[in-house]
């Protein structure tokens, strides 16, 4: 036995993002925390937002008008209590990020920061760290966190699966901790843990084209849905309007904020179409947006359309968007003279563990926080700019229900058991099911879906679960390997609750069910259900 492959925690937290790392902040003066990530700590979808966070600071906005933004852009699916209390609890997760240090752009207004418009926004609500608030936000709270004496942090690390008391045969089922592979020393390790958090973020990776970074494979969702926890309205896939189409520019987002400043899309004409499939044009939700360039561009046969903000100034632009502008120059485009080429793409993942406003999932010891979990805020389709605010307030609410809780004997927990399996001898069996994963959801369960394509989905899913199934029995794990799993298991989840919605709501549009319900109703899964 190697001692050093077994290591308790008080609270292990497995995911660096955002909602990961500002729990582990809040927790570290009272609990021993451990902070697993996959790459590094700043390897997150939060490092990659651009537009900013949204909350009530301006005296001429109020909880009511971002609460009706939020509901309306979650075509009446949004639960009540759980908008509320994110939105009442905005500028407080705000006020703590100023307090940690993060630079958020001022001006010379009483709040003393600028604040921006997004598409479904009634109000300039958005604090923002010019185009690259997720990562001034994540630097400064990594840094926080590396310094801080009472969290471990193993980088290189992925979990493999949760640890459950009814796995070990003990009674009393709740969640023990996680098998977590360490990938540069290629070893399993047991980590025992009081509390355990999933902060993993979506599985936009799931699809061939999306703005998330590769750490994206639905890592949560899958081991909660193992450990017979439900899910929710995984059916509703965002897809963001505006990804930098280029050869050369994997995942770059266009952020929201240019539309919000006034960018206007157009054809390659340079017609503008917005105005025939909204009212509310380019700031229309984005799955409106979305669903009116998919419907352009196959109608035009363009492979995409242009954002235009050439009727800004150049020292506009620098100052808000310098971000975007030096990655378009990089590329050639210069945004002051020319449009920016844009395609809709895989971008967040508005269901997934079903939790309580304590965070905590249907597992005792287990909690879920930011794009993993599902805490009814989004509905049918995110608001710009709250994904971040509920990573805040959640990590808040998670911090204050696991501070007050007991902390939690463990049982013995066994190590890793590799002794009946074997070194893979064929890794091409993991990278052509990958490819072929991503390229039939991409086609099949996209933005614009029939029943006819989701079955041919689940059929394929079907067979390659059978095909990975055996892989994971037979064969050590690797990363590769725990990520495809985790994303077959996803994808069969977004699939199943998109064929039991016989309507058109939000993000899903079925043209077998192109009209919306009366009565809105989640789309909840339970493990245990056939």
């Amino acid at each position: 036995m190697n001692p050093a492959a077994i290591q308790h925690f008080d609270v292990l937290i497995i995911g660096s993002g955002l909602a990961g790392q500002s729990l582990a902040l809040r927790l570290a003066d009272s609990l021993r925390v451990a902070l697993v990530t996959k790459k590094m700590l700043t390897d997150s979808a939060s490092a990659w937002a651009q537009g900013g966070i949204a909350a009530v600071l301006d005296p001429a906005d109020t909880i009511d008008a971002h609460v009706s933004d939020t509901s309306t852009a979650g075509a009446g699916l949004c639960d009540p209590m759980a908008t509320r209390f994110v939105v009442e609890h905005g500028r407080e997760a705000i006020e703590w990020l100023i307090g940690r240090g993060v630079p958020f752009t001022p001006d010379d207004s009483a709040l003393g920061f600028h604040l921006t418009r997004e598409g479904g926004h009634g109000q300039r609500r958005i604090i923002h760290a010019a185009d690259a608030t997720g990562t001034a936000v994540q630097q400064t709270l990594t840094e926080q966190v590396r310094q801080h004496s009472n969290i471990t942090v193993l980088e290189r690390h992925i979990a493999v699966d949760l640890i459950t008391a009814a796995k070990l045969g003990l009674p009393r089922n709740r969640c023990l901790g996680a098998y977590v592979l360490d990938v540069v020393r290629d070893r399993v390790l047991t980590l025992g843990a009081s509390q355990t958090v999933l902060a993993t973020g979506g599985a936009g990776k799931v699809y061939l084209y999306t703005t998330n970074p590769d750490t994206a494979t639905g890592d949560g969702v899958a081991m909660a849905w193992r450990a017979g926890c439900r899910v929710a309205n995984m059916e509703f896939i965002q897809f963001h309007p505006t990804c930098l189409y280029h050869p050369h520019a994997k995942s770059f987002l266009i952020s929201e904020a240019l539309r919000g400043e006034g960018g206007l899309l157009r054809l390659p004409d340079g017609k503008r179409f917005m105005p025939d499939h909204d009212s509310r044009a380019e700031l229309a939700p984005r799955d409106i947006v979305a669903r009116a360039i998919d419907y352009e561009m196959k109608r035009h046969g363009v492979d995409c359309v242009f954002l235009d903000m050439t009727h800004k100034s150049a020292d506009f632009l620098h100052d808000h968007f310098p971000t975007i502008l030096a990655r378009c120059m990089q590329l050639g485009i210069d945004i002051t003279r020319e449009p920016i080429p844009v395609v809709p793409a895989a971008h967040y993942t508005c269901g997934g563990v079903v939790t309580d406003l304590n965070a905590r999932t249907d597992l005792g010891g287990l909690y879920a926080v930011g794009e993993t979990s599902f805490t009814g805020l989004h509905g049918a389709n995110r608001l710009a700019s709250n994904s971040l605010l509920e990573c805040v307030v959640f990590s808040a609410a998670a911090a204050q229900d696991i501070l007050s809780a007991p902390v939690t004997p463990l049982p013995h927990l066994p190590q890793w058991d590799e002794s009946r399996v074997r070194d893979a001898d064929e890794e091409i069996v993991i990278s052509h099911n990958w490819a072929e994963l991503r390229r039939f959801m991409w086609d099949y369960v996209g933005i614009v879906r029939t029943s006819k394509r989701l079955e041919r989905a689940l059929n394929r899913i079907r067979l390659l679960e059978k095909e990975i199934d055996d892989y994971y029995a037979n064969y050590r794990v690797g990363n590769d390997l725990i990520e495809l799993r985790n994303l077959v298991l996803t994808a069969h989840l977004i699939v199943k609750s998109a064929l039991r919605r016989h309507e058109s709501r939000g993000l899903h549009f079925s043209l077998d069910y192109p009209e919306t319900l009366p009565r809105a109703l989640e789309t909840v899964l339970h493990p245990r259900q056939p």
